[in-house]
């Protein structure tokens, strides 16, 4: 095993993380709104900053993942406080355990197996921990409530690590051609009639679940993808208003053509 090189900063940054923790016990100690938290009313805001930290990473905005990242850090080391007035465990506990976790989860670094590439590791990845929880389904560890298309993504990666997956990237879009051609026939655009909203819904995420499919196969993040369309319509959008705005007029008056001249003015910028 290869060994890191010596980490010079090593003190720095335990000394870091210890003033957290004593700041930590101050706060719990002395400030009332820090006394009241418990676990469910810190999760939203977990969530948050979560979200805060993924808009940051998006934006490359270095400065601003640190702050998120001390954020989150906060969280962990608050979670944890409150754990240990509970008596259940510590933030050493759970460092511990992750630490335990990760020297198991690889045993191709700190046991005999052999993994020599990427999709062996997450393979050994998923075998490991379907004996470690003793899910009945390789499907069970995948969390209910995350987003449907983050959720899309772990469900396609956890069935590609026990090899149900499709071998080539051509195949894979011929699916989602199929998947598109069924429902255009199935709710032609052409066609003004009243649709079976639950079938339509059934059939739309099929055609967004093969495209996610496919997304995997050319190493894109159908996740990032659309929200970097999302900051695209927004900034864009938002040239609409500002610039219409400084012309005198507005945009609840503006007609489709007149609006669409400043959109194809954004999109040049």
């Amino acid at each position: 095993m290869i060994q890191p090189p010596k980490d010079e900063k090593r003190p720095e940054k335990l000394a870091a993380f210890d003033r957290l923790l004593t700041i930590m016990d101050e706060l719990r100690l002395n400030c009332p709104w820090d006394k009241k938290q418990t676990l469910e009313t810190i999760r939203h805001l977990t969530i948050e900053e979560t979200y805060e930290l993924s808009d940051a990473i998006l934006e490359n905005d270095l400065d601003e993942v640190k702050k998120e990242i001390g954020d989150l850090m906060l969280h962990m080391v608050f979670y944890s406080k409150i754990a240990d007035e509970q008596k259940a465990f510590d933030v050493a506990d759970a460092l511990n355990a992750i630490c335990d976790k990760l020297v198991h989860r690889h045993p191709h670094i700190y046991g005999d197996v052999e993994a020599n590439d990427e999709e062996a590791v997450k393979a050994n990845w998923e075998k490991i921990k379907l004996k470690e929880k003793g899910n009945t389904s390789v499907l069970g560890g995948v969390p209910k409530s995350l987003p449907a298309m983050v959720k899309a993504v772990r469900i396609q990666d956890k069935a590609r690590g026990v090899g149900f997956d499709w071998e080539k990237k051509e195949q894979v879009w011929e699916k989602v051609e199929e998947e598109m051609e069924e429902f255009k026939s199935e709710f032609n655009i052409a066609d003004d009639t009243e649709v079976d909203k639950e079938k339509a819904m059934g059939e739309f995420g099929d055609m967004l679940f093969s495209l996610v499919n496919y997304s995997r196969f050319i190493d894109i993040d159908p996740e990032e993808a659309l929200e970097r369309t999302n900051k695209k319509f927004i900034r864009r959008f938002q040239y609409l208003e500002e610039e219409s705005r400084k012309d005198g007029k507005s945009i609840a008056d503006m007609s489709l053509a007149e609006m669409d001249e400043y959109w194809e003015r954004a999109k040049r910028l």
